[in-house]
């Protein structure tokens, strides 16, 4: 039985839940700086990006601008990726993803302008309905018990999902002329070129080498690396061959599985996550997260 770009974009969604918690990990626990674990995963995704580009080279013929496309889009991606891993050092990933999980909404509303499609009265309703998610996701509580705001970081996700969505729409474009494995290599290899550039400095490498438990660090590091070739893959199979908008719009039930996964090992290892725990909380965490994948599940499957 073929694997249909739904099961590919549920698997992605799955295995970058898994993404998120052990980046969530790295970068508040593990790593001395951001800067420590850019170099390292730059290194990571520059060696997988070589990979593949040997061994899935582009087809000849394809033109410049799907290939100025494609780095656009590895670009704006990468951008929305910093920017979230910046907010992972600062915020619990159970109220970052749901945040960064909103840019659906943003594809369908850039597609009216450049695609000429329009949005009805359900679909509007969706994005008050996510909107109200994605404040609420935003709250958190003071150890006096009172709530509060997520502030600063809340912008920065807006402008993180808005730079998804437009890498989206980007990559969608420039699959119809080259392979998702091609895609694949484009973006990594971008990714890694900033990865780089932001953190390849003499004081980076010598937090590296000072690192207490480097080795298990390093380990972590490698699987993360791994899951994140699946993940990726993975989206831009289903990218390929599905609807950028139904693809997106399963993409953003991610925050479910991130919150799974955090509950679980706030159960099971504790200290593996940041996670502030309350009943109170973790019903603030399952709304919003129902309001964000139910709103867009209604722009996209309505």
């Amino acid at each position: 039985m073929p694997i249909d770009w739904v099961t590919m974009a549920i698997l992605s969604t799955v295995v970058l839940g898994a993404v998120n918690i052990i980046d969530s990990h790295l970068i508040s626990k593990r790593m001395p700086s951001l800067q420590a674990f850019l170099l390292a995963a730059g290194i990571g995704s520059l060696v997988y990006g070589l990979i593949f580009l040997r061994f899935f080279p582009l087809q000849t013929g394809v033109g410049t601008w799907p290939l100025v496309l494609s780095v656009v889009s590895a670009i704006a991606r990468t951008v929305s990726v910093l920017i979230v891993f910046y907010t992972l050092r600062i915020e619990e990933v159970s109220r970052v993803i749901p945040m960064a999980s909103t840019y659906p909404i943003f594809v369908a509303i850039i597609a009216i302008p450049l695609l000429g499609e329009t949005l009805g009265f359900l679909e509007w309703i969706a994005i008050i309905i996510v909107a109200a998610g994605g404040v609420i996701v935003s709250i958190k509580q003071s150890p006096g018990g009172s709530t509060t705001w997520m502030g600063k970081a809340f912008f920065l996700l807006i402008a993180s999902s808005l730079l998804m969505a437009g890498a989206n729409v980007a990559s969608k474009y420039a699959l119809t002329y080259i392979s998702f494995l091609n895609m694949y290599f484009i973006t990594v290899l971008c990714m890694a070129g900033i990865f780089m550039l932001v953190s390849f400095r003499p004081r980076v490498f010598k937090e590296l080498l000072s690192m207490r438990q480097r080795n298990s660090a390093i380990a972590l590091l490698l699987l993360d690396e791994s899951l994140v070739v699946i993940g990726i893959v993975a989206m831009f199979w289903a990218m390929e061959t599905g609807p950028v908008s139904l693809v997106s719009a399963i993409a953003s039930s991610r925050p479910i599985f991130v919150l799974i996964y955090a509950l679980i090992l706030s159960r099971t290892l504790p200290m593996f996550l940041e996670w502030q725990s309350g009943k109170l909380m973790l019903a603030i965490r399952v709304v919003a997260a129902v309001l964000i994948v139910g709103g867009i599940s209604i722009i996209y499957l309505s």
